[in-house]
């Protein structure tokens, strides 16, 4: 007997009605106002015993002795270190802007050996570079990992992942990466999501509400403001920023995915006719119109409205038939209760984009 799996589907149907208005700030971005990452090689010891096992990772030995050397410690040639209170760890943070010399960000350190924890360790003094090669902070500090917690039933569970840590605050910034708020006498606005709508409705609310001719779009993504100089362009930015804007509605997109079967739209995708075969699954689609039509007599106007009929059979057995769907909301339930299964979803949907009756742009992930 064939099995069918449910299908898990999920429904963010966007309003027809004006959408909500959004602040600017969470919808763009200031050119040149940005993290920059940092990464570096280190070192962490005083582990209990879960350190690298030296004879497998020769990088950790040739560290530490390496580090020795640099305090004046010389070991013997052919020395065989076997060390198990340390692990190489690749050091990682990111540089908020307008860092300044003196500041602490928080980093995390990985393990790249077969250390089985982290957990006690000290980082020692790890000099961390950005993509210019340039050091922008060095890192320090104890390694803050999880602990394993225990069950009802009184049996160990690990609860995280315990060759990863952090020091909160353990590196301390050196340089400061400049970041320019615009060239000359301007800024560059980026949208989050390109959208040339969004971006002609930002302009209009800034030329309305705080100058005209003061912005332009550039393009579907990037608006260009003309911004006073000096120690005024911080205020300028933030009363452009916290204007707020009525965003255009995305376009219709249906994703996929293909090992849970979960289905999410993000607004109503409309359908055109269409019919699709598959397996023992057959799916019809009609549109038809239906004229309302007054009395000779009555007062009134003649109406006509689309009906759209969705049939999906199954030799298995059973026929859905649903009256005035149309949106692929109801095409996805028909199916789901015919025990359709994540797969035939897929060939369906597949199907009907390709035939263009799926007036959206189908994702699979």
């Amino acid at each position: 007997m064939k099995r069918f799996f449910p299908i898990l589907y999920v429904l963010l149907l966007l309003s027809p009605l004006a959408a909500s208005a959004e602040r600017i700030k969470d919808m763009v971005s200031i050119q040149g106002v940005r993290d920059n990452q940092l990464i570096g090689y280190g070192i962490v010891v005083g582990l209990d015993g879960s350190g690298d096992q030296t004879t497998q990772t020769p990088f950790t030995v040739q560290s530490i002795i390496s580090m020795l050397s640099q305090m004046g410690v010389s070991l013997p040639a052919g020395t065989s270190l076997q060390l198990k209170n340390v692990a190489a760890v690749m050091v990682t943070a990111t540089l908020p802007p307008f860092s300044k010399p003196g500041q602490n960000i928080d980093v995390t350190a990985s393990s790249i050996g077969n250390a089985k924890s982290l957990r006690g360790g000290t980082l020692l003094m790890t000099p961390l570079k950005g993509a210019d090669g340039q050091v922008y902070a060095m890192a320090q500090g104890n390694v803050l990992v999880g602990g394993v917690g225990a069950s009802s039933g009184g049996a160990s569970v690990q609860v995280n992942h315990l060759s990863v840590g952090r020091v909160p605050s353990g590196a301390t910034v050196e340089r400061a990466v400049p970041t320019l708020l615009g060239q000359g006498d301007f800024i560059h606005l980026e949208l989050n999501t390109n959208d040339f709508t969004t971006a002609a409705r930002i302009v209009e609310v800034i030329n309305s509400q705080v100058a005209p001719y003061l912005a332009s779009a550039l393009d579907g993504r990037v608006i260009q403001v003309r911004a006073p100089v000096g120690g005024e362009r911080v205020a300028f930015i933030s009363k452009i920023e916290n204007l707020e804007v009525s965003p255009a509605q995305g376009i219709a997109k249906v994703i996929i995915n293909a090992r849970t079967g979960s289905v999410v739209m993000n607004q109503a995708v409309t359908l055109n006719d269409c019919a699709v075969a598959h397996g023992n699954l057959t799916v019809v689609i009609n549109t038809e119109s239906a004229v309302s039509q007054p009395n000779a007599m009555a007062p009134g106007q003649t109406v006509q409205t689309d009906q759209t009929t969705i049939d999906v059979k199954s030799d298995k057995g059973g026929l859905v038939q649903l009256q005035q769907g149309v949106n692929l909301s109801e095409v996805v339930k028909a199916l789901n209760s015919m025990g359709a299964t994540p797969q035939d979803l897929l060939a369906i949907l597949q199907a009907m984009k390709s035939a263009g009756a799926l007036r959206a742009e189908l994702e699979i992930i």
